[in-house]
C-alpha cells in the first residue's frame, strides 16, 4: 500500500517521479503528490486521483532533488488535505506505513506550539523532525531522533529546503530501497545520482544497481554519494550494491490490454522458470529450499501455512497433498488471525509463510510470533528474493513468476503451487513415503505442466463468450470438492475483486446445508469439475442445483462424462492432470473474472480499495 520515489541527482529528476509513481500505482492509492526543492525553497503540488493529474500539475517544474507519494488512506479520508508529502516550514516528509503513537506525539507538538493541517499520523512525523531541528540537529540527527520515537511500520523519505541536495530515508517494517545510477565500479563515493523507491520496478528506468535497507536503518543520499546507519546507535553500515534481475521490460505491458491479462499469459513461463530448480532430474534434492533443509525436513512432526489472501488458498490447497502424500498433519491459517489467538506450538512444526511481495504486514507478524513461540524451523515461499519475510526464514524458496503488476494476483498464486508440490515430495521422501518411481512421475508431472497451462489457456475465446452472460449478474456461486474446493474460492476472489460481483464459493457437499436456498435463475453456479474420484458426488450436487432452476458453467476435463444442456454449459480442459489439476482448473476461473470486468468496463489492474503490497495491518 503507498508508493514512494524520492531523487536527488545533476539532473531533472520530475519525469523520474512521475514515471516512478505510475510504476507504483499497482500498490493501490487514493491520491499523489510530490515535494521538490525549486530555487532552493519547497515546492509542492498534490491531487486527489490518478498520478496523470499530478503529472498535469507538474509539468512546469523542474529539480534535481526531490520526493514523491501515492497514498491509500488509512488516517483521514482521501483529499488534498491528508495527501503526501505533509510539511512542516521547509521540509517535507512522504511515508508508507502507520504510527501506532501518532496521538500522544501530535499532543506533545501541538503544546509545542505546531499547528496540524491534516488528519494523518505522516504529519506528526514531519512536525516532529523539524522540532529537533529547532532544536539545533541537522537533518540526519533529527530525522535519527523522530524514528527512535516512532512506534509502528514506516518507510520515510525527507526533504529540507535548508539542505539542499540531500534527502534522508529511514525503515522500520516498510520497504525501502536505493537506487544508484554509476556506469563504473560500486563505490558509494562516486556515483552520479542516487534514488530511493517502494519497489524495484520504479528504479528500473534509470537503474539496476539496488541496496535494500533493513529495518532500523536509515541513509543521506546526495547526487554522489550515499551513506547508510543504524537509527538506534548511527553506527555506519557497509552494504554492497548488486545488480537486480529485473529488467524496465518485464514491467511493460506490451500488446496485451491489462497488466492482469498478460500476467495469466505469462503463468506457463514462469513456472518453466521456477522448474529449471529441477532441471532433468529425477530425484528433487531437499537442498533447493535451503541447506539446513536437510537436517529440517527429517525431523518435521507438522506443518502449519500462514498466509493471507490468494496465498491462503494455496496454503489450502496443499493441505490436501502434504496429509495424503507425506502423511503430515498439516494446518493452514490466515496470518492476521493466528498473531491474536491463543495457539500450542510445536518445535518439530515446520512453519510456512507464503507471500507474493514478502513484505505483508500480516504474514511478517506472524512469523515473528511463531518464532517468539519456540518456532524456528520457518519456510518462507515468495517471489522477492530481497523481501524481509525472505531475510527473516531460515529456509526459502523463491518463484520465478517475475513482476506481478496486476492487484489480483495470478502467476504468484500458480508458482506457488508448484513451489509447495515440490516441498510436499521433499516432506514425502523425507520421511521415506515417496517411492523411487513415483517421485520420478511426479517430477515428469511437473515439468509437463507449462505445455499443459499453455493448452489451457487456448480456451480464452470460448471463456469470454461466457463473460457476456455473466456481466449483469449481482451474485455468482463457485462450487468445488476435494482439491479443488479452494480453486473455487479462488475463483470467487477473483471475480469480486476485479468485476465487483458479490461471489462466494462453498464445498459442493454443503450446498444442502444453506447456500441451495440462494439458487435461482439470477445466481450463476461456476463449478470446477476435473475428472477425480469426486466427480460422481460433484454431478449429484450440480443436479441440485438444476432442479432448483439454477444455471450451471462448468469446467471439466476432456474425458468428462457430463452432456450439455440449456441450463448446462460446459468447457473441458484438454487434460486431466491428476494431484496438480488445480494449477489448470485455477487459469480458466482467472480469464472468466477477468473477461467479467472486461465487460463491465471496472479498472481491472487497480481495483476499487485494494492495494498490491498490503504492508500495514
Amino acid at each position: 500500500m503507498c508508493g514512494i520515489v524520492a531523487a536527488s541527482s545533476t539532473a531533472n529528476i520530475v519525469p523520474f517521479l512521475i514515471d516512478g509513481l505510475q510504476r507504483l500505482e499497482y500498490r493501490g492509492y487514493d491520491s499523489a503528490g510530490m515535494a521538490l526543492l525549486q530555487d532552493a525553497r519547497l515546492k509542492r503540488v498534490r491531487c486527489v486521483g490518478r498520478v496523470q493529474a499530478l503529472a498535469e500539475s507538474a509539468k512546469s517544474l523542474n529539480s534535481t532533488c526531490g520526493v514523491a507519494h501515492t497514498r491509500w488512506a488509512t488516517h483521514g479520508a482521501p483529499s488534498e488535505a491528508n495527501a503526501h508529502p505533509q510539511i512542516s516550514a521547509g521540509l517535507a516528509v512522504v511515508h508508507n506505513g502507520i504510527i501506532e503513537n501518532f496521538d500522544t506525539l501530535r499532543l506533545e507538538l501541538v503544546d509545542a506550539g505546531f499547528v496540524f493541517h491534516s488528519e494523518t499520523d505522516s504529519e506528526t512525523v514531519a512536525h516532529l523532525i523539524q522540532y529537533y531541528l529547532g532544536q539545533g540537529a541537522d537533518l540526519l540527527a533529527a530525522v535519527r531522533r523522530a524514528a527512535q520515537r516512532l512506534v509502528g511500520a514506516f518507510a520515510i523519505a525527507v526533504l529540507d529546503e535548508n539542505h539542499p541536495s540531500h534527502l534522508v530515508v529511514a525503515r522500520q517494517g516498510s520497504p525501502l530501497l536505493i537506487g544508484v545510477v554509476d556506469a563504473n565500479n560500486t563505490s558509494a563515493n562516486n556515483v552520479e545520482g542516487v534514488y530511493a523507491a517502494s519497489d524495484v520496478t520504479a528504479l528500473l528506468p534509470v537503474t539496476r544497481r539496488i541496496l535494500y535497507l533493513d529495518n532500523g536503518e536509515m541513509a543521506v543520499l546526495t547526487p554522489n554519494a550515499y551513506q547508510i546507519s543504524r537509527v538506534a546507535d548511527a553506527t555506519p553500515v557497509e552494504r554492497t550494491l548488486h545488480e537486480s534481475q529485473l529488467s524496465p521490460e518485464s514491467v511493460d505491458l506490451g500488446h496485451y490490454r491489462h497488466y492482469m491479462q498478460k500476467e495469466i499469459f505469462e503463468q506457463p513461463e514462469a513456472l518453466a522458470s521456477t522448474l529449471e530448480l529441477i532441471g532433468g532430474s529425477t530425484s528433487l534434492q531437499a537442498g533447493i529450499f535451503g541447506a539446513a533443509a536437510v537436517d529440517i525436513l527429517p525431523k518435521v512432526d507438522s506443518v502449519l501455512v500462514l498466509a493471507c489472501g490468494t496465498s491462503y488458498y494455496a496454503g489450502l490447497t496443499v493441505r490436501y497433498w502434504i496429509e495424503s502424500l507425506a502423511a503430515l498433519p498439516c494446518t493452514v491459517e490466515i496470518a492476521s488471525e493466528y498473531v491474536y489467538r491463543t495457539s500450542v506450538p510445536s518445535p518439530r512444526q515446520l512453519i510456512v509463510l507464503l507471500s507474493q511481495s514478502g513484505e505483508t504486514a500480516d504474514t511478517l507478524a506472524a512469523l515473528r510470533h511463531a518464532r517468539e513461540l519456540g518456532q524456528n524451523n520457518t519456510l518462507v515461499i515468495c517471489n522477492v528474493a530481497e523481501s524481509s519475510l525472505v531475510r527473516e526464514c531460515n529456509l526459502r524458496f523463491i518463484t520465478r513468476a517475475g513482476p506481478e503488476i496486476g492487484v489480483a494476483s495470478t502467476k504468484a498464486f500458480t508458482t506457488q503451487l508448484v513451489a509447495l508440490f515440490m516441498l510436499t515430495l521433499s516432506l514425502a521422501k523425507a520421511r521415506n513415503r515417496l517411492a523411487a518411481e513415483e517421485e520420478t512421475r511426479h517430477l515428469e508431472a511437473l515439468r509437463h505442466l507449462p505445455l499443459a497451462l499453455d493448452k489451457v489457456l487456448g480456451l480464452e475465446e470460448e471463456i469470454s463468450d461466457w463473460a457476456n452472460r455473466f456481466a449483469g449478474k449481482r451474485h455468482a456461486l463457485f462450487l468445488g470438492r476435494g482439491l479443488h474446493y479452494p480453486i473455487a474460492l479462488e475463483g470467487a476472489l477473483k471475480l469480486k475483486e476485479i468485476s465487483y460481483i458479490h461471489a462466494e464459493a462453498y464445498p459442493a457437499g454443503e450446498l444442502k446445508h444453506g447456500p441451495l436456498a440462494l439458487v435461482d435463475t439470477e445466481m450463476p453456479v461456476i463449478a470446477v469439475a476435473p475428472n477425480d474420484s469426486l466427480l460422481e458426488k460433484l454431478k449429484s450436487n450440480l443436479n441440485e442445483v438444476r432442479a432448483r432452476g439454477g444455471e450451471l458453467y462448468v469446467f471439466a476435463d476432456a474425458d468428462s462424462v457430463m452432456g450439455e444442456s440449456t441450463a448446462l454449459h460446459i468447457i473441458r480442459l484438454p487434460e486431466h492432470y491428476g494431484l496438480l489439476s488445480p494449477v489448470l482448473h485455477v487459469a480458466p476461473l482467472q480469464l472468466l473474472a477477468y473477461h467479467v470486468a472486461l465487460v463491465k468496463g471496472t479498472d481491472i489492474d487497480k481495483p476499487r480499495n485494494l492495494a498490491k503490497s498490503v504492508t500495514v495491518e
